[in-house]
Parts: C-alpha cells; sequence; structure tokens
C-alpha cells in the first residue's frame, strides 16, 4: 500500500505596520507544527519542527524528507518535507490578506497547526532597516526604525493551511 504525497500550502496572514519582507530567516529556521496521522487521525500533544537543513533518508531509498517520523497510536510511517523554492516573504502589499508563505509536501500525515517563533526577519517599509530577529511567538511583535523614526510592528498572526 502506498501513501500518496499531498503539498499543503501553509498561509500567513498579518497586520503589519511600516515594515515589509517578513520571511524566515535562514535554512535553519524552525516550523514548528502539530502533524495528524492520515491513518489514525492521531495528532500527538507536543509540537515538532521540520527545518531545510535536516534530511533523513526515507525506507527502501525513496529519497529523503525533512522529517520521518512513526505514528505512536498505529505504527505507520510518515513523512514531511519542507520544499525549498516555495518560501515566500510576507509583504506590506500583502496587508490583512492571507499568503502562502511556504509548502510542505507530505506523506501520510497533514499539517493541522502552526506556531511561529523566533527566527522571522523583517525591513522597515520605507527604509530598508533590517530587523532580523522578529519573534511571533506571542503572535505581535513591535520594534522602532530608527531611520524613519516611527514605529514597526507585526500584529494578529494568524495561519491556515491549504491543499496545493
Amino acid at each position: 500500500m502506498s501513501v500518496k504525497m499531498v503539498k499543503f500550502g501553509l498561509q500567513f496572514k498579518a497586520t503589519l505596520e511600516n515594515v515589509t519582507n517578513v520571511r524566515p530567516l535562514g535554512e535553519d529556521f524552525r516550523w514548528f507544527l502539530k502533524l495528524k496521522c492520515g491513518n489514525c487521525g492521531e495528532v500527538p500533544d507536543k509540537w515538532q519542527y521540520v527545518t531545510l537543513v535536516e534530511s533523513v533518508p526515507l525506507k527502501g531509498g525513496r529519497g529523503s524528507a525533512s522529517m520521518v517520523q512513526k505514528c505512536k497510536l498505529c505504527g505507520r510511517e510518515n513523512s514531511i518535507d519542507i520544499l525549498r523554492d516555495t518560501t515566500t516573504p510576507y509583504n506590506a502589499e500583502d496587508n490583512e490578506t492571507f499568503k502562502t508563505m511556504v509548502q510542505f509536501e507530505c506523506r501520510g500525515l497533514e499539517p493541522v497547526d502552526f506556531q511561529p517563533q523566533a527566527g522571522f526577519a523583517a525591513e522597515g517599509a520605507e527604509t530598508g532597516t533590517q530587523f532580523p530577529e522578529v519573534n511571533l511567538q506571542e503572535k505581535d511583535w513591535t520594534d522602532y526604525d530608527e531611520k524613519a523614526k516611527e514605529s514597526v510592528g507585526i500584529y494578529e498572526v494568524t495561519h491556515r493551511f491549504i491543499k496545493c
């Protein structure tokens, strides 16, 4: 029995104040997800993360994935892979609309929740001032752009998953 591959897009939505180019920083950026087993429907309580730098070989020499996990309930081996060229910044013109920020290729599981954490970056919309340490864990982030002499922020961060 083969498990079919499904692509899911993580759509990001936020209210941006004087910033643009909100993006995950670096290949070691951690996407914290809750993943549901497609076989038995089990969703583990703890957050799991996937990064571009980690790659695990799949059984039977079928390539590799960002994470391979065995379901604790039914024992099925499932995998998730970050599609490298799908990461897209969230820009000022995307303000308050859903935009796909990254896509995951899933075998046997489905992402059901996302927890933004540290590791995002942004830049001043008018000044290009770099903000390399944006933490979205509280769903809000604020700072001050010295060049523009104005406050900057990312507010009301929310998300959803779509099938691609």
